[in-house]
């Protein structure tokens, strides 16, 4: 039974992001899966790895960053779990982990209350960062239809005349110091230095250094 669980919400999960445009689509939440995955075989203790799956599948359902709120997600999520039988109490779960992962332009100061919430978290991050992590944001940019460098902007955080460069400095390169287990830590270590690579790169190149 769990593994139809998983496969129902695979497709729904597919059905309503397969063609969205931000970076945040099917196929990074299928990302995000096998991430969580990854990292759910190196951690000690008792985990529940239907919620993992379920909560790595259905974090981005109803995004905030759509307009959506907490209640919306709930409501959502709660709603196709229910009707494919799945329990309250990993039902719960799962949309707690939906509601409480996010960064969050780096205001959410939420302290996971579970492994399971940790696990999901550092996996969506993950993907954030590194080679894929760029070129999500670039996608994330366009989408936003941010140019994509302004000098004047270097490293400052300017809401309202934002580009694409800044994201590096509001949210990626925070990234690596808030990951919750070991697995993660190591793999955002080693997407971080990537990045910071390309930035040094990135701004070589727009100087003519190169």
């Amino acid at each position: 039974m769990t593994r139809k669980f998983v496969e129902l919400t695979k497709e729904f999960v597919k059905e309503r992001l397969e063609k969205e445009g931000s970076g945040h689509d099917w196929w990074h939440t299928l990302k995000v899966y096998n991430n969580a995955l990854d990292i759910a075989k190196t951690e000690k203790g008792d985990i529940n790895l239907l919620v993992i799956e379920l909560g790595a599948l259905l974090h981005d359902i109803a995004d905030h960053k759509f307009g959506y709120t907490n209640s919306d997600r709930n409501n959502i999520i709660s709603n196709f779990l229910n009707s494919i039988k799945v329990d309250d109490n990993i039902i719960e779960e799962v949309v707690y982990i939906a509601n409480n992962i996010s960064f969050k332009g780096g205001k959410n100061k939420e302290i996971l209350k579970n492994l399971e919430s940790k696990i999901v978290q550092d996996a969506d991050r993950l993907d954030a960062i590194g080679a894929i992590g760029i070129g999500r944001t670039f996608t994330f940019g366009g989408y936003k239809g941010r140019i994509m460098y302004n000098p004047a902007l270097k490293g400052e955080i300017v809401e309202e005349d934002k580009d694409t460069i800044s994201h590096f400095y509001e949210k990626l390169l925070l990234l690596k110091d808030t990951m919750n287990t070991e697995s993660g830590k190591i793999k955002a270590l080693r997407r971080h230095k990537f990045m910071e690579g390309f930035l040094e790169e990135f701004y070589k190149e727009w100087n003519g250094e190169r």
